[in-house]
């Protein structure tokens, strides 16, 4: 099984950025964290952020025919992307939506999610173990046994 788990815009700043919402931990941990995860569970993962929309739309294509399923946090571009739906439409990759905070307590811009209308579950305001849990979902879904 592979996963792509996808981060858009800021996500590289982790630990940096509101650290009291986000928490201190860095991107870089988190991704050895998410492979450590896969690697215990031989699933096969890539870990890719960009700060650019049309990355983000480029990998999810890229990941068309050669990937199980997709963690995708879009950070801001969850309330603005048409784009990125799209996307997740086009390729049709079983996807889950992860959010580090608990975007339905934020602010009432925040309670749009485009390319949630493309995937098949959503994990908010579980901090980093969104993403563990993610992969579970996918995997216990969509894994090949």
């Amino acid at each position: 099984m592979k996963i792509l788990v996808l981060n858009g815009p800021n996500l590289n700043m982790l630990g940096i950025r509101e650290p009291d919402l986000y928490g201190k931990v860095s991107y870089a941990a988190l991704v050895r964290m998410v492979e450590r995860y896969c690697a215990e569970r031989q699933i096969e993962c890539e870990c890719y952020q960009s700060n650019h929309e049309g990355d983000l739309v480029d990998r999810i294509q890229a990941a068309y025919g050669n990937t199980d399923g997709i963690v995708f946090n879009p950070g801001a571009y969850t309330h603005t992307s048409v784009a990125l739906l799209d996307a997740l439409k086009a390729v049709q990759i079983p996807t889950v939506e992860v959010h580090i905070s608990d975007v339905s307590s934020r602010e009432e811009f925040r309670q749009i999610s485009y390319v949630r209308l493309a995937c098949f579950a959503t994990i908010t305001g579980h901090g980093l173990d969104g993403y563990l849990e993610a992969i579970d979902l996918i995997r216990e879904r969509f894994g090949k046994a």
